[in-house]
């Protein structure tokens, strides 16, 4: 009989997942949606998240706490920039607190909180916003298929 096929490097695999906050708050799942699909290694996941899946077999359930520096690292104090008022379009009503998508020179969006507003300047945090927290993460694996031969 042959083994059971379990999650390696290059895998293709199909999960639900949930990622919460120690005071409960989630903060992404797919529950109820359609399984995310990634390939092991492809960057979908980030590292602490795909660390918690190898090994695991279809069907198998995991639930781990992870640490921030495993997880979404720990926020930088180079990642807050001052940016000019004038760099942000008229219509939005900048508030503080408020997440906004901005373009890396890649074309990629990133989300960004607000954290200041002023006349001339906006003070603006490109941490991740799961940055320092603690998550848990609940993933049950839907699907495996073998590393793609290569």
């Amino acid at each position: 009989m042959a083994d059971e096929l379990t999650i390696q490097p290059g895998s293709e695999v199909s999960i639900f997942y949930s990622i919460t906050l120690k005071d409960g708050t989630v903060a992404d799942s797919n529950l109820g949606e359609e399984p995310l699909q990634f390939v092991m290694g492809d960057g979908t996941l980030i590292e602490g998240l795909e660390l918690a899946l190898y090994g695991l077999a279809r069907g198998a359930k995991q639930d781990v706490s992870i640490d921030p520096e495993y997880a979404f690292g720990m926020p930088d104090e180079e990642a807050v920039q001052e940016l000019p008022r004038s760099e942000f379009p008229d219509t939005i009503d900048l508030q503080a607190g408020q997440i906004m998508a901005f373009a890396t020179p890649e074309g990629e969006d990133i989300p960004a909180a607000i954290l200041e507003v002023g006349n001339e300047m906006v003070k603006v945090d490109f941490n991740h916003p799961l940055a320092g927290h603690e998550i848990r993460f609940v993933v049950e694996v839907v699907d495996i298929k073998p590393p793609a031969e290569g």
